[in-house]
């Protein structure tokens, strides 16, 4: 097989990490974008041919843009693209800061959907191509205290969805991944805390508080597992839309999906009520 081309947003820690070991272990070429390049400083010394190391802030919509550009003009082409770079913000709606909330949403999904819009065109181009989205479980399934988090996971999922029946038709496959919880910096380092009001003690918004604390018990996602099977997806013809890694995640998510659709089924008269009349 031929060796692709990925390019993945944050590969310093997390799933970006575990993707990028794997990838490159088997000769594939990897640009990795992070922020700071000592924090991957073992693997380009370890595999000096295969990385190519971006320093960017996904935020950047311009540097971002260079990026993908300078990567087709150097190396051809991008055969996958994967947006995983992101993070959470958890508390209550009203204690998340203004600050926050414009980073998680520029982090999250504006820079998805503008890494998304700029490798598209060349993946045209070239006759197809992969889009991998990171997204989580939470991009279905909400809790009290997320969100903000929610709001770009449920956005990107959307945005995702119909991307994937517009480039179908050029070869292009785009997979939303929808992780449970694993055991990465997402939720035991890099995780953002609002500042607590008194008013919600002891509300259901807090509850977060309990998975952040790794004495509670970690979480059964093993990262590693979860990059090989994201790699393996590529393979897959079609390229499937969405893919639930975890089992938990997996039981909430048919869980909550049951009964949002009994919740519709059970508004069908109060559907049909706000139509025209027959004939009219």
């Amino acid at each position: 097989m031929t060796p692709r081309v990925w390019l993945i947003t944050g590969i310093s820690s997390g799933f970006g990490r575990h993707l990028a070991e794997q990838l490159l272990g088997r000769g594939d070429r990897v640009v990795g974008t992070v922020r700071r390049p000592e924090t991957v400083a073992d693997l380009r010394d370890k595999f000096p041919d295969l990385l190519r190391v971006e320093v960017l802030d996904v935020r950047n919509t311009e540097v971002l843009r260079a990026v993908v550009e300078r990567t087709v003009a150097d190396l051809g082409r991008v055969d996958v693209a994967i947006n995983n770079a992101g993070y959470g913000v958890f508390g209550a709606a009203e204690e998340v800061s203004d600050e926050q909330l414009e980073g998680v949403l520029a982090t999250n999904l504006t820079a998805c959907i503008q890494l998304i819009r700029a490798v598209l065109p060349h993946m045209r181009a070239a006759g197809g191509g992969r889009i991998i989205q990171l997204s989580s479980y939470g991009g279905q399934v909400a809790f009290a205290g997320n969100s903000m988090y929610h709001a770009t996971k449920w956005g990107i999922e959307g945005f995702c969805e119909s991307v994937a029946q517009e480039v179908a038709p050029f070869g292009i496959g785009v997979t939303i991944v929808e992780p449970g919880g694993a055991r990465t910096e997402f939720r035991y380092g890099s995780a953002q805390v609002a500042d607590p009001l008194h008013a919600y003690v002891g509300n259901p918004a807090r509850a977060f508080e309990a998975m952040l604390d790794p004495a509670n018990g970690l979480a059964v996602g093993d990262p590693a597992r979860m990059a090989a099977a994201i790699i393996d997806s590529v393979d897959r013809q079609p390229a499937p839309l969405r893919m639930v890694l975890g089992s938990q995640a997996l039981d909430s998510t048919v869980t909550t999906l049951r009964k949002r659709i009994a919740d519709f089924e059970a508004q069908r008269d109060l559907a049909a009520s706000t139509d025209y009349p027959p004939g009219e």
